[in-house]
């Protein structure tokens, strides 16, 4: 039996994120943003002063991945690196103002996005992909975890 790239979870999935990476990448870059600094901010703006280490694993990056990329959002103005008061081996990443202020036109921008993309399904369809995605997700985390 062939392989049929239209009948492959994987490469529809990569078709998508492309797709909606490409759109991002147009919205945030007049905001002086990158999609390779946008998961980062994301989660900064959830907690700001998380670890590197934090960072590594909630989004899932290799370690000289996410040195590189606070390296260039330092070098942009968007963060600080702080020592840990408790842990002189840990830094806290801290958001700049700069940093904070694009927090709303950069979700926006997100969220339209999305907005568009889902715009064709239902509330009830939403849901189940959103659903049926976490799952897809989480089964891949536990299979890649296994032995």
């Amino acid at each position: 039996m062939a392989f049929e790239r239209n009948e492959s979870a994987g490469y529809l999935v990569n078709q998508l994120a492309r797709l909606f990476a490409r759109e991002l990448q147009d919205r945030i870059q007049p905001l002086g943003l990158t999609t390779g600094v946008f998961p980062a901010l994301l989660l900064l703006w959830e907690k700001d002063g998380a670890t590197q280490r934090e960072l590594v694993e909630q989004l899932e990056i290799e370690q000289p991945t996410m040195a590189n990329t606070l390296t260039r959002m330092e070098r942009d103005g968007l963060i600080v690196r702080k020592k840990d008061p408790n842990d002189g081996r840990a830094q806290r990443i801290w958001l700049t103002e700069k940093a904070r202020a694009l927090h709303s036109p950069a979700t926006a921008a997100a969220e339209g996005i999305n907005s568009n993309a889902l715009a064709t399904l239902s509330k009830t369809e939403r849901q189940a992909f959103f659903k049926i995605l976490r799952k897809i997700i989480d089964g891949l985390k536990i299979a890649t975890e296994s032995p």
